[in-house]
């Protein structure tokens, strides 16, 4: 079963691509992870564009993010602790290692 992940990016550089902020964000990521690993990477200038009907996390930078919209798409929300990159997102998620924020 596929999990998808959002992800604000400075770029779409695959999974060198840099979490940022999203007052900073260039593009969204959207991850698909199946099985602990990352099968695939889009991105998106608007994330609504995506096909994908049900997202099921977004990382974000910080916990200061406004994160309510998020919530109330159902998304359950995460802020990453010190990874940069896709590739270190992808490797946190799969060891439970990014913080949950939320009300």
């Amino acid at each position: 079963m596929s999990v998808y992940i959002l992800v604000p990016v400075d770029s779409s550089n695959d999974m060198q691509a840099k979490i940022v902020s999203i007052a900073q964000m260039q593009t969204w990521a959207i991850i698909e992870f199946v099985d602990g690993k990352a099968k695939s990477v889009v991105f998106h200038e608007d994330r609504t564009q995506s096909d994908i009907e049900w997202i099921d996390f977004v990382v974000l930078d910080n916990k200061f993010e406004n994160y309510l919209d998020f919530m109330n798409e159902g998304m359950m929300c995460l802020v990453k602790r010190n990874e940069e990159t896709l590739e270190d997102v992808v490797s946190a998620f799969a060891f439970k290692e990014l913080d949950e924020i939320g009300l």
